[in-house]
């Protein structure tokens, strides 16, 4: 097992490892369906218009979530005025996401909207964790990283150009 680039870092713990391999499908899963969502809501928002379409699909989304609260047994219930305010910064950044992929993907095409996303997904995501922001785990931009990051604005390029 691989030490942590960070001092004082403990390594990754055996059963971390596995959660890891277990949530990856699952996660890479929720990535595919985000593409079947952009392509959804390009052509509802040119029908119903786009802040009606991210209306809608919010509105959707918080009935199954309701739904799910109701039938999933007792939860802990937020506890919003103790939450820090910079914490609901999400419930802001969902609906301006979802409103750039319902303008963007009938112009653009799915496959260009989608590794634009990804781009400034990794690309914010590595800053995030390079220095910490929002309580995330420390880990320094390495080589590795930079060559990933390169390689996704190559593949913008090539899809861009295709």
């Amino acid at each position: 097992m691989r030490a942590s680039s960070i001092d004082g870092v403990a390594p990754a713990r055996p059963q971390h490892n596995v959660l890891r391999l277990l949530l990856l499908p699952l996660v890479i899963l929720a990535g595919m369906g985000l593409s079947v969502e952009a392509g959804l809501l390009g052509p509802l928002g040119e029908q119903v218009g786009h802040l009606w379409a991210t209306l809608s699909i919010f509105g959707v989304g918080a009935a199954i979530l309701s739904l799910l609260l109701l039938f999933s047994g007792p939860q802990k219930g937020p506890a919003l005025t103790e939450l820090p305010r910079w914490q609901l910064i999400g419930g802001f950044l969902g609906p301006i996401y979802v409103v750039v992929l319902t303008l963007a993907t009938p112009h653009i095409g799915i496959a260009m909207t989608m590794i634009a996303i990804l781009s400034g997904q990794v690309g914010k995501s590595v800053l995030i964790d390079h220095f910490g922001w929002f309580g995330a785990a420390r880990k320094r931009v390495n080589g590795e990283r930079w060559i990933a990051l390169v390689l996704i604005v190559a593949a913008l390029v090539l899809i861009s150009r295709g």
